[in-house]
């Protein structure tokens, strides 16, 4: 009895093109107690392999999460080995709105400690105790309330290429990183904000609106679906798209097209660009963005170190991966400091020549002093709203905001409003306004530059 696959991608990928035959792409997952994950796993595989079904599926104790290439014939099939098992009737697949018939060339299930990695060990936690699920439409109507925040639980390299205007983007490589900066960074929110949350396909967010009310949140809503079935959703029912660029998926095509802005550019060169590569040495395989023009003058590769490398003899490039854990078995996604445009804060610094050291000296000893914190920030109009919490402030002043994400950004402050109101000068306790060519973050910090 076949459990595991006997034919290699190429193989795959002959056949499918043999066939001819149209295949759609899909995504599902469902949270439950599941007794045996062995077994289970076992029985879907003889199921699907039946139905020439491929993808990339892991199983545990508290669920399914399934990405699939589905022979379009047999989705009717298909659906009947779900419906075998109770808490999979009636389960929502999220359709791709774009596909490919080689998105999954092999059929993948394993079996994991847990369907999404949280790094949590807390038996009170219940997971099936979730938040409000959004449509596209209700999930619109939230996004314009001034009472709510945003988060992307998503990592970098997803939020990098698309995501929802004002949304609080974290620079992580794993979900179970984002849990705990979130919760950090919206400590004095639990009692009166809108906690709205999305990822790719619902699984993450299921999971960390959940975490969020364990956590004392008391208003906890997640997109429904994900921004697979929300890009659905605006197609069919025409509402206006809130999601910016790309979707990051994770299979061979690497996005799918839910606008038409560009909103990441070519971590080479800089310019305008939203298409991920992986770096052609293999020894590598580093995840980043890289316009044609870089592609075709880099060969796919990350760096020059590796584009010398892939001119090597293959003996040569063997001999140097040889004992080192390197390609797929290391989870790089597209963080070096060969990368000049890739925006991530948190890249390692090369030693610096004594010149940058002064200038950055310089930058140190700028005295600043702290004003406030962030409150929130209008997308549409592109304005920062801030707590005066000391000291005040004037039109003229020089400010600093600063944030994990935002990193540091100064400005002139020249049209000044406190509490709704203009005026010259603001003073402590003041609810003020201004106007930011940035978008600001509720982590961020408002400083006075003092010299």
């Amino acid at each position: 009895m076949q459990l595991y696959n006997t034919l290699s991608a190429e193989e795959r990928a002959q056949l499918i093109d043999e066939a001819g035959k149209q295949r759609l792409t899909l995504s599902f997952y469902a949270y439950a107690k599941i007794s045996d994950p062995k077994k289970f796993r076992d029985e879907l595989f003889i199921a699907w392999n039946a139905l020439d079904a491929l993808g990339r599926i892991y199983v545990a104790h508290e669920g399914i999460n399934a990405q699939m290439s589905i022979p379009s014939a047999q989705m009717d099939a298909f659906r009947e080995t779900l419906e075998v098992y109770d808490f999979m009737k009636g389960i929502r697949l999220n359709v791709a709105v774009e596909h490919d018939d080689h998105s999954f060339l092999k059929l993948t299930i394993k079996v994991r400690p847990k369907i999404v990695a949280d790094g949590l060990n807390d038996e009170t936690f219940d997971v099936t105790n979730k938040g409000v699920h959004l449509k596209a439409k209700e999930f619109n109507n939230l996004l314009e309330d001034p009472n709510t925040i945003v988060v992307d639980f998503r990592n970098h390299y997803e939020s990098e290429v698309g995501h929802f205007e004002g949304a609080i983007t974290p620079d992580v490589e794993t979900f179970r990183e984002s849990l705990p900066i979130i919760n950090e960074q919206l400590q004095d929110f639990k009692e009166d904000k809108n906690l709205l949350m999305y990822c790719t396909g619902g699984i993450r967010c299921e999971k960390a609106s959940a975490y969020f009310k364990h956590q004392g949140f008391k208003n906890v809503y997640q997109l429904e679906g994900g921004i697979i079935e929300y890009a659905r959703q605006v197609k069919e029912e025409d509402i206006e798209s809130k999601f910016f660029g790309k979707n990051f998926v994770f299979d061979h095509r690497l996005g799918e097209r839910i606008t038409d802005d560009i909103v990441a550019q070519c971590h080479q060169c800089g310019k305008p660009c939203d298409n991920h590569t992986n770096c052609a040495n293999e020894g590598c395989h580093l995840l980043f963005i890289q316009c044609d023009d870089c592609k075709a003058a880099m060969e796919n590769c990350c760096s020059t170190e590796c584009l010398d490398i892939i001119h090597l003899p293959i003996e040569e490039q063997v001999k140097l991966r040889k004992g080192v854990q390197v390609g797929n078995k290391v989870f790089r996604k597209g963080k070096s400091e060969a990368l000049k445009f890739k925006k991530s804060r948190e890249l390692p610094h090369k030693p610096l020549a004594k010149a940058e050291t002064k200038d950055i000296r310089k930058k140190i000893a700028v005295k600043k002093t702290l004003i406030g914190k962030a409150e929130h920030y209008y997308t549409k109009s592109k304005i920062a709203q801030f707590l005066i919490a000391k000291n005040g402030l004037s039109i003229g002043d020089k400010v600093l905001i600063c944030g994990p994400t935002t990193g540091e950004e100064e400005l002139i402050i020249t049209e000044l409003f406190a509490n709704g109101i203009p005026c010259e000068t603001a003073k402590e306790g003041d609810q003020i306004t201004f106007s930011t060519p940035f978008r600001i973050r509720l982590s961020d910090k408002l400083y006075k530059v003092l010299s």
